[in-house]
């Protein structure tokens, strides 16, 4: 056979080859096809044992799951009869006490499907009462709760449990019946937990609970119990609970765990077994797999097809093309050389070696650096070289790099290269390509005008002013600094906003006209005229000035244009504005001095005598207390008391408000904030009832008590409500106000925040705060009110930032947010005092 085969390729070896060829072509789908199947084997197996890794970790999750609520709810249960017979034991009203822990119980009872009965036990260990009296659900549990093996069991648990003085389980009991009816799954099987009286103070008695295994698994959520089977077994493998007769499938998943429900609680395994669903994967696996084999062997055979004749036919081009490449190298004025990949030169054209001086012999091997390079710059050509064969891919070489040639004679010549890689047929890269380009007359008028250009650049833009050139025409901007890019852009209407505007644009454009319609020179009064400097807010653009110079110029086309230098002069109006603004705090500082000198003589003045009139009214008070009569006492003496307490905090205020003008602390005093608020709606009230309206407070409960100065927080409570009302009554007219919605003040816990803060907030349906006003409004000397002096909501936000706190309005709207509907004012006041931080900060 051999010499068979080696007898045909020596008579026709270019059809042996052929033939090879075909063979190879043939069995190279077979070979992918096996390929493929193999790796989809392995695809499978991979996911059929990561699916069962994931069912195996759900179970026993699931598993950890339903442990942890039997052992919770075991535990809850447990302190839960403690609790009671906490309560049972140390109570002296015995009735009573019984009343509430027999509810408890049957609470306890109805609420827990896995308790079958309470007990209470006496110290002889007699049942005193039970829950439930009679059963009527678990009849079962009755009949047989008074077997020898429950009582033995009962009475084994109690001297466990009082011996260890801790909560003990008894064994396991079955329940049995003669009787087909009275058995139940559901009670089966029974045990007992004795829970000691806390503080081993058992001499009143002992509770007794009596559960149902099958109750245990009635804990687990039934979903749980839809997808797996859990089962509780005991010591020797021995069943004493299901949730489900349904047997579960052979490749079903199970795991099992201890069950420890306290100290001397018997031994409990809880099992759990999968209900796997049914699923094809397999089978769809096995038909996509093969739709896949089918589809990758057609088009493999389609594709050995298609190559065949592709290649034919690029034969015949390659030759076609060799030919013309070859004509078009040889006639091209461009210079063309090829590299191997260690850079040798591996072909040159006819121009490259005219181009050199030196014949394709003479530079054919040659590797850089290449002896028709300057010595001066062989090692940047080099490195040039080298950087443009590294990046031969990337579109940078489309610009090409810049190199120099030394003639024979010694001439030197500026090119310009472009590199790209040599691929062959296979696609592998064999070498580069470089193509020659003369460029040294152009490189020479090219570095004159760049020469020219960067002077001329470099002066303008190094100006911080904008300069900007107009055509009168056409209206185009012709030439921009940089200054005017970065703050107008690059068209032509930030040039017309500083020449003013559209009016501008229109003579500009009128005046093009004019000059198109007559064949003559530009007037030289064109050319001289210029505008008076002019300062110019752009319009849009607040706090934005500049000075702007413009004239007519000739363009280097021969039209007439219009420059224009603008130079930002905002830092001089700012400047002028913050003296003004200096000038107007002054002013302010001068009313607020006036106004702390007024109210020091004010406290000063109005002391006296409000303590007079305080001292006149105790006064009163004793001798009338002298006097038996009632009216006097239910009438006259509250009203005097009250009037004393009135001078006597108006007096206070008027020291605390003395005290602010002199930079004094608060005096703080532990408060309760609902006894301000209390106060405050007191007051307020009054004048509320006056204008038919009302006021309505919500304070939280159990609020803590607060450190701060109860007189000064009044003050601003009562101001606030005083503000609400104003408002309220602006909107609602006299005839209307039975309808006006209350104005609320509430209190409550603010706990978006760390620490905790006190939150008090008064909120009224008035037509709400302008947004001008609400910025201004804590100003000294503010106010919307004809008779208002402005001192109030500044007073107030003075007061809450003495005592380390916040104070901030914020309007409401309506449900198309066009209208505003009430404002809210809002303090925030933190619950410890800041002395206390700081103690706590220095510990």
């Amino acid at each position: 056979m051999n010499k068979l085969v080696s007898s045909i390729a020596q008579q026709n070896p270019i059809k042996w080859f052929r033939k090879i060829r075909g063979f190879r072509l043939v069995y190279t789908p077979l070979l992918a096809i096996v390929i493929f199947t193999a790796v989809m084997g392995v695809i499978l197996g991979t996911l059929q044992l990561q699916e069962k890794h994931q069912q195996e970790a759900a179970i026993f999750r699931e598993l950890s799951f339903a442990k942890q609520r039997i052992q919770l709810r075991m535990i809850n249960n447990s302190e839960t009869l403690s609790a009671i017979s906490r309560d049972y034991v140390s109570g002296y009203d015995q009735v009573k006490i019984k009343e509430s822990a027999v509810d408890q119980a049957i609470h306890m009872v109805a609420s827990n499907h896995e308790i079958a009965k309470v007990i209470w036990l006496s110290p002889s260990r007699q049942i005193q009462w039970q829950v439930p009296a009679v059963n009527t659900k678990k009849e079962a549990l009755d009949r047989y709760q008074s077997t020898p093996d429950v009582e033995k069991a009962l009475q084994r648990t109690v001297n466990l449990s009082l011996e260890t003085n801790r909560p003990a389980f008894s064994q396991f009991i079955p329940l049995e019946s003669n009787s087909e009816n009275t058995g139940s799954k559901d009670v089966r099987n029974v045990f007992w937990e004795v829970i000691p009286n806390p503080g081993a103070d058992n001499s009143n008695g002992i509770f007794a609970v009596l559960y149902t295994t099958q109750g245990l698994l009635g804990m687990i959520p039934s979903e749980l119990k839809a997808m797996y089977r859990f089962t509780l077994i005991a010591d020797e493998e021995k069943v004493i609970a299901i949730s489900s007769d349904k047997n579960t499938p052979r490749r079903a998943l199970s795991n099992q765990t201890t069950l420890d429900m306290g100290a001397f609680s018997p031994n409990l395994t809880l099992r759990i077994d999968s209900y796997p669903p049914p699923t094809n994967v397999t089978f769809r696996m096995l038909i996509a797999v093969t739709l896949g084999l089918s589809a990758f062997v057609i088009w493999s055979l389609w594709s050995v097809l298609k190559q065949m004749q592709v290649r034919q036919e690029a034969e015949a081009n390659l030759r076609k093309e060799t030919s013309f490449r070859n004509a078009m190298e040889n006639s091209t004025p461009v210079g063309i050389r090829a590299h191997d990949m260690e850079k040798r030169i591996t072909y040159v054209n006819r121009a490259f070696c005219e181009m050199t001086g030196w014949s394709s012999e003479e530079l054919m091997g040659l590797a850089p650096p290449f002896e028709f390079w300057p010595d001066s710059r062989k090692d940047e050509l080099s490195e040039k070289m080298n950087e443009a064969f590294l990046s031969s891919f990337s579109s940078e070489n489309k610009i090409g790099i810049e190199g120099m040639i030394v003639r024979r004679d010694g001439a030197q010549i500026h090119t310009r290269t472009f590199i790209s890689p040599l691929i062959n047929e296979k696609g592998i890269q064999t070498g580069w390509v470089a193509s020659l380009i003369d460029i040294s007359e152009p490189k020479k008028i090219r570095e004159e005008l760049v020469a020219s250009q960067d002077r001329f650049v470099t002066v303008m833009e190094g100006l911080d002013a904008a300069v900007s050139v107009v055509s009168i025409d056409k209206g185009e901007l012709l030439f921009a600094n940089r200054f005017y890019r970065e703050h107008f852009g690059e068209g032509a209407t930030g040039h017309f906003q500083l020449a003013g505007g559209e009016p501008e644009q229109n003579s500009m454009r009128e005046l093009g006209e004019e000059l198109n319609d007559f064949d003559q020179t530009i007037p030289p009064s064109y050319l001289l005229q210029e505008a008076e400097s002019e300062e110019i807010e752009l319009p849009g653009v607040t706090n934005t000035w500049y000075e702007v110079r413009r004239r007519f110029i000739p363009w280097v086309d021969g039209h007439l244009a219009q420059i224009l230098i603008a130079t930002d002069i905002t830092e001089r109006k700012h400047a002028d504005d913050i003296s003004r603004q200096q000038d107007e705090r002054m002013q302010f500082t001068s009313r607020l001095t006036t106004m702390g000198e007024m109210a020091s003589s004010l406290a000063h003045e109005l002391n006296q005598p409000l303590s007079a009139i305080s001292n006149y009214c105790m006064g009163v008070v004793k001798r009338l207390q002298g006097y038996s009569d009632p009216a006097i006492e239910k009438d006259i003496l509250p009203a005097l008391e009250k009037a004393s307490e009135q001078a006597h905090r108006a007096a206070t205020i008027i020291q605390r408000i003395r005290g602010f003008v002199k930079r004094s602390e608060p005096q703080r005093q532990s408060t309760d904030i609902a006894l301000i608020i209390n106060d405050a709606v007191g007051l307020v009230e009054i004048e509320a009832h006056r204008q038919r309206l009302s006021i309505t407070s919500n304070v939280a409960t159990d609020l803590p008590m607060v450190e701060l100065d109860p007189v000064l927080i009044l003050q601003v409570l009562v101001n606030l409500l005083k503000n609400a009302l104003d408002s309220v009554r602006d909107v609602y007219p006299l005839s209307s106000r039975w309808s006006a919605p209350p104005v609320t003040i509430s209190a409550d816990l603010d706990t978006g925040s760390f620490p905790a803060t006190l939150r008090i907030q008064v909120t009224d349906a008035g037509s709400g705060i302008p947004e001008n006003i609400i910025e201004r409004m804590y100003e000294p000397f503010f106010s919307t009110k004809n008779d208002g002096m402005g001192m109030g909501l500044n007073i107030c936000r003075s007061i809450v930032e003495s005592h380390h706190g916040r104070l901030w309005a914020k309007n409401h709207m309506d449900a198309e947010h066009t209208k505003m509907i009430g404002c809210t004012f809002t303090i925030l006041l933190p619950i410890d005092s800041p002395d206390s931080e700081r103690a706590i900060a220095n510990a």
